[in-house]
């Protein structure tokens, strides 16, 4: 959410963001929100004399008193008695044009940083680096299912009877991989100087609302049936949760924390073949890091959080490449987004396997997220988060570059202590 002075200063530039997101059908809410600011402001302005203009008569009130004159006090005190009804109106009708306000707020996008790429959708994002050489080995690769079958990994028509598509259960060592990840995903973010927190797995609505615009919240999130709970979509929801309604000192910052959750998602629409298998699921388990930081270092945090991404699929020898995401492709509460995508050698293309993204105030304003900074003075800080790693997507890339001719896998030098020693899976 975007600070409604701003707007109210520099509505071509907020419309001029929004055509560059391709929304022109919300150009029409700045000129809205500028009108219901206006009468919010001015009835405000009149309940402010009223109250001030009351305080004067309540002590005129009291002074005809004790002077004797009843009949004036009293005719003073019917005058308050309308003022008041009046007060209560002018209040109720500045509730009613500040909600509103707050409503159309959200759904404006924030400012895109300068760096963003203009385009429509995710095919026009730009590829801007690549690390590691892509191989296609000189055997054919089977789909990343069959390769876990094949080593008694998975059982996805026991989980279609229990939960449906969507749904897996991982067996043997394919399911120890998928923990060993993650516990290497979480000593690899401590070791670079992040705090490890297992957060809430379930946010109130004012949460969600506060970290993510309507449409994804829709698209994204389910909800407990009969409790103000949602189940949350990343452990980024209810990580920047923990700092609502705060006011943080500026030199305790940067708050750096790596995150382990369970993650839920609806996953609405149809989905091609490349997505079947664990490729999009209800559920899976995610390695989160998040930084809640003063704006000035947010673009630094920035570059920093995607290259601890880059760097610890490298060390599990998995190519990777990095895409600028589009303005088209940004959520409506980011300034930023950079993917990472990892080499599939049997699609002989990248696909995605972790966002980093930058949403400078947007959940801070939201949420009330504010630094007390020098002399006291207070400011919304910037929030960021990016995928450390998120198996069993990640399994995918992992199986597909670490497999051999005969159906084992390599594990990589490094995962080697979480997977008790064990040099290969066949």
């Amino acid at each position: 959410m975007i600070d409604i002075k701003f707007l109210r200063e520099n509505p071509d530039a907020v419309k001029e963001n929004i055509k560059k997101k391709f929304q022109d059908n919300k150009l029409e809410l700045v000129d809205e929100v500028i009108e219901l600011d206006a009468k919010s402001r001015a009835a405000k302005q009149q309940a402010d004399e009223l109250r001030s203009n009351r305080n004067k008569i309540s002590k005129q009130i009291g002074a005809l008193m004790a002077q004797g004159k009843r009949e004036e006090g009293m005719a003073l005190k019917e005058e308050v008695t309308k003022q008041a009804k009046q007060l209560e109106e002018l209040e109720a009708q500045e509730a009613e044009y500040s909600a509103k306000v707050t409503e159309i707020m959200m759904q404006i996008p924030q400012i895109i940083d300068p760096a963003v790429p203009i385009g429509k959708d995710d095919t026009q994002n730009v590829e801007i680096e690549r690390f590691g050489e892509p191989v296609v080995p000189d055997f054919e690769i089977p789909y990343h299912t069959e390769i876990m079958e094949k080593l008694n990994g998975i059982d996805l028509d026991s989980a279609r009877k229990v939960a449906g598509n969507g749904f897996y259960y991982l067996m043997g060592d394919i399911a120890r991989l998928h923990s060993a990840v993650i516990s290497y995903a979480r000593d690899f973010m401590i070791d670079r100087g992040f705090t490890y927190c297992v957060p809430p797995f379930m946010i109130r609505s004012n949460v969600v609302t506060g970290v993510m615009s309507f449409a994804e919240m829709d698209s994204m999130m389910y909800k407990i049936e009969g409790e103000d709970l949602y189940l949350i979509g990343t452990s980024e929801h209810s990580m920047i949760g923990k700092f609502i309604d705060t006011i943080n000192k500026e030199e305790n910052l940067p708050y750096t924390l790596t995150s382990y959750s369970p993650c839920f998602r609806k996953e609405k629409g149809a989905h091609g073949i490349e997505e079947r298998g664990v490729y999009r699921i209800h559920q899976f388990e995610k390695q989160e890091m998040i930084v809640v930081c003063k704006p000035e270092d947010s673009k630094m945090w920035f570059d920093k959080l995607w290259q601890n991404t880059v760097d610890l699929f490298r060390s599990l020898d998995i190519p990777v490449r990095t895409l600028e995401c589009c303005s088209g492709d940004l959520a409506d509460l980011k300034v930023r987004s950079l993917d990472v995508e990892a080499w599939s050698p049997r699609q002989k293309k990248y696909f995605e396997v972790g966002s980093c993204s930058n949403l400078g105030d947007a959940q801070a304003r939201r949420l009330k997220i504010r630094v007390s900074g020098e002399g006291g003075k207070k400011y919304f800080a910037h929030t960021l988060n990016n995928t450390v790693v998120a198996p069993p997507r990640m399994l995918i890339a992992f199986l597909e570059n670490n497999l051999n001719a005969d159906g084992s896998i390599n594990i990589p030098v490094a995962l080697r202590p979480y997977m008790g020693g064990k040099e290969i899976i066949k």
